[in-house]
């Protein structure tokens, strides 16, 4: 994943830039950079690797040495960035947040009809950024090279560059899958992933960019480039998952939707008739939480924090790129409490079960520690499919989602034919799907969310939304 903030401003905002990129923190843990604009400076950059250190520690000097009245940062879980290129545009700074599925194709049609070159990393791999900015300089303008780019690439492609005069142009992903929001105060714009840092930072929002639009943006105004399409497919994993509780996606509350989301499982627990007797609701922490919150609400439960993850240092287990670390922070970052679990027969709720890397071991630990029953519940429908849009999980084969698994072990090649079948918990494969999952991590039972129920809890029109991971759906 990643995310980027910048602002354009009639005085020095750098300060201003750094908070709001550090609130972006949540979405990367490999690169972290910052690019600024000043009159007589012109365009400066600063990056830094972020993999065993938080983002503000790397850059807390960075006031001593780059000024600006427009700046740009952004978090990576990809490439280094942002770049500055030169170009027939002009001098810019270009943060990229998405994926390219088709690089490789790009860059030897690239290759082949430019007869240019790119700087190669490690392994001969080119940076997506460069990539981007190149497809961008083939073009007569900024904006139709920015379109150009949208329509070659398949993947998903969200823009924000600053340009030598400082000025910044955002460029939202061809069908939205991502957010990019716009807020104002006295003296300029800011523009971000997230729309919480505008509140702490004193700006007011004033817009949300469409799918495809883009616009530029100096202190005086915004100017539309390109209009906003018609489709959009905002990414649902926004709200159960990795989206900050504090943010606000298309006018929806990340928090308040959890809490929805919990209250309609409990309520399709009630329907499928689940009385078996819990002692007290609990979450896999930190996602899980709210939507175990609203279960507890909907199903009149106890709700007790029966385990606490350690947030100093862990990062997301899902970021790292080695399995082996993954596996290792997941299995050390949750604490179980002894005193809250023991003897007691517990429905556990988690903000979605991918390939059970966390489950595994925190089950483990849970009966070790003499609980009597764990009952667990995921919070999104059963992941079928890897994401093709974002780059927030690390699935080479679909074959390492756990659902996919089971339906292997159950029927084989053949039950790949009955996806949907194995999604609803209502059928006798979806049934199976459950069983074999619930033998599988030692579970007393297991139920997901539907897909109804999460489109529901968001409360936009499922048209609106991505539910590729789920329904295979584009």
């Amino acid at each position: 994943m990643g995310g980027f903030f910048g602002i354009t401003s009639k005085k020095e905002c750098l300060e201003d830039v750094f908070f709001g990129v550090d609130y972006h923190s949540h979405l990367g843990t490999r690169r972290g950079g910052l690019a600024a604009y000043d009159a007589v400076k012109g365009l400066q950059r600063e990056i830094h690797n972020i993999e065993n250190s938080p983002f503000r520690t790397k850059f807390e000097k960075v006031f001593e040495e780059m000024h600006g009245t427009s700046a740009v940062g952004v978090i990576s879980d990809t490439d280094p960035e942002p770049l500055l290129i030169r170009s027939s545009f002009g001098s810019y700074a270009i943060c990229f947040v998405g994926v390219i599925n088709n690089a490789d194709k790009l860059i030897e049609d690239y290759l082949n009809k430019n007869k240019g070159h790119f700087d190669a990393m490690t392994s001969g791999k080119v940076n997506s950024v460069e990539l981007v900015a190149s497809l961008i300089n083939l073009k007569e303008s900024i904006e139709e090279g920015i379109t150009y780019v949208q329509d070659v690439v398949d993947g998903t492609v969200s823009l924000l560059i600053l340009q030598e005069d400082g000025a910044l142009i955002a460029a939202r992903d061809k069908i939205g899958i991502l957010p990019i929001q716009v807020a104002k105060n006295d003296d300029g714009y800011a523009v971000s992933f997230e729309s919480y840092p505008f509140f702490k930072l004193g700006y007011e929002k004033c817009m949300e960019l469409g799918p495809g639009q883009v616009i530029r943006i100096t202190p005086d105004g915004i100017e539309e480039l390109v209009p906003a399409g018609e489709k959009m497919k905002i990414c649902s994993f926004l709200w159960s998952y990795y989206g900050y509780p504090t943010s606000s996606y298309e006018g929806v509350n990340v928090e308040e939707m959890r809490y929805k989301n919990g209250e309609i499982m409990a309520e399709n627990d009630r329907k499928n008739g689940f009385d078996n007797h819990i002692d007290a609701v609990s979450a896999v922490p930190d996602s899980g939480i709210p939507h175990a919150i609203g279960y507890a609400r909907g199903s009149s439960n106890h709700y007790c924090r029966a385990l606490i993850k350690y947030t100093p240092t862990w990062a997301r287990s899902f970021m790292p790129t080695v399995q082996s670390a993954r596996d290792r922070i997941a299995k050390m970052k949750q604490i179980p409490i002894k005193e809250l679990v023991e003897g007691r027969d517990m429905l556990f709720v988690d903000d979605s079960i991918v390939r059970g890397t966390q489950i595994r071991e925190t089950v483990e630990q849970l009966y070790q520690l003499g609980v009597r029953s764990i009952h667990m519940r995921s919070a999104c429908p059963p992941i079928m499919y890897k994401c093709k849009y974002l780059n927030f999980s690390n699935e080479k084969s679909e074959m390492e989602l756990i659902a996919r698994k089971a339906i292997m072990a159950l029927e084989g090649e053949e039950g790949l034919k009955y996806i949907s079948e194995y999604a609803d918990g209502s059928t006798e494969r979806g049934k199976n799907l459950r069983d074999f999952i619930s033998e599988h991590f030692n579970f007393s039972s297991l139920e997901f969310q539907t897909l109804d129920g999460i489109v529901k809890a968001i409360g936009l029109p499922k048209c609106k939304l991505c539910t590729y991971c789920w329904d295979g759906e584009e």
